[in-house]
């Protein structure tokens, strides 16, 4: 005979193992939720600072700055306009100005001062603008100034690419160790959890184990559901940065920090993983723990 139907005539149902009821659950929602919105924050500023330094490299190679020091009797002015006028027939160079003493004040006015500039003689300079595809060295140029008896200091920037080159490096390197971090403290938040579950429905894992439940179908059962929760927190995590990271771009598009971060929509894409990988993580975490605690493992 058939069980007796439940009064109402529903259809009763088993309960789940893991109940979605659970209060706890909503806090590791909350948390892995925040997690994960800095993790992708983390990752979209990577992209747009690396952006940053390739515009930076990409400024530094294409132009070079020559200091002429004057002949005897020849003033600064007429030797930059000589150097400029043979650094101009270089291969490989685009243009060659001779800057006049205003720009090399403006250029020399965010080190030295307004006050210090009225007492110092500025430097008569020229700046040449590199062909990108094919740019001339620094070796070609004091060599066509040599020829031509200018005595010039040539400047490639060369120190400054340095710099910004180590501080893209750093920026990518800084990028994948908070994205480890992150993912590290989501895992040990997921295997504190599945900890949590076991010890509050340890009479139940105990009669799956009388019934001849085998420990890679409990351990799935724990698997599923913090994966489903991580993917949920992912999702909400990765929605909540892609709108900070919008209304940071709309914000700096004017002005102000566009720039030096030059964000682009593109760069809101690289969300889209985050809950994937947040229910690997999870799942890993709590699979990995439940196996661990069924065994016998601390």
């Amino acid at each position: 005979m058939s069980a007796p139907a439940p009064p109402g005539g529903a259809r009763w149902k088993p309960a789940p193992l893991l109940p979605r009821d659970d209060a706890r659950e909503t806090a590791l929602l909350f948390v892995v939720a925040v997690l994960c919105f800095l993790a992708c924050l983390a990752a979209i500023t990577a992209l747009a600072s690396d952006r940053a330094a390739q515009g930076w490299s990409r400024e530094i190679r294409g132009e070079a700055t020559v200091q002429v020091r004057p002949a005897l009797n020849e003033t600064g002015s007429a030797a930059a306009a000589r150097a400029a006028e043979v650094l101009a027939g270089v291969p490989g160079v685009t243009e060659a100005a001779a800057l006049e003493r205003e720009k090399a004040e403006e250029l020399l006015r965010p080190w030295l001062g307004d006050a210090v500039l009225d007492d110092l003689p500025v430097p008569h300079l020229v700046a040449v603008t590199l062909d990108p595809e094919r740019p001339a060295t620094s070796q070609d140029l004091r060599v066509a100034l040599r020829r031509a008896g200018v005595d010039g200091l040539v400047d490639d920037h060369g120190r400054w690419l340095k710099d910004v080159e180590r501080s893209a490096a750093l920026v990518r390197v800084g990028a994948l160790f908070l994205f480890a971090l992150m993912a590290a403290a989501a895992g040990a938040v997921i295997a504190f959890a599945t900890r949590a579950g076991m010890a509050a429905r340890r009479d139940v894992v105990e009669v799956l184990h009388l019934t001849g439940a085998r420990d890679d179908f409990i351990a799935a059962v724990f698997q599923g559901r913090f994966a489903r929760l991580a993917a949920e927190a992912g999702l909400y995590g990765a929605l909540a940065a892609a709108a900070a990271a919008a209304i940071l771009k709309l914000a700096g598009s004017g002005g102000g920090f566009g720039p030096a971060l030059p964000m682009t929509w593109s760069d809101l894409a690289v969300v889209s993983p985050c809950p994937l990988v947040a229910a690997t993580v999870a799942a890993v975490a709590a699979r990995l723990t439940t196996l661990r605690l069924l065994r016998g493992s601390p």
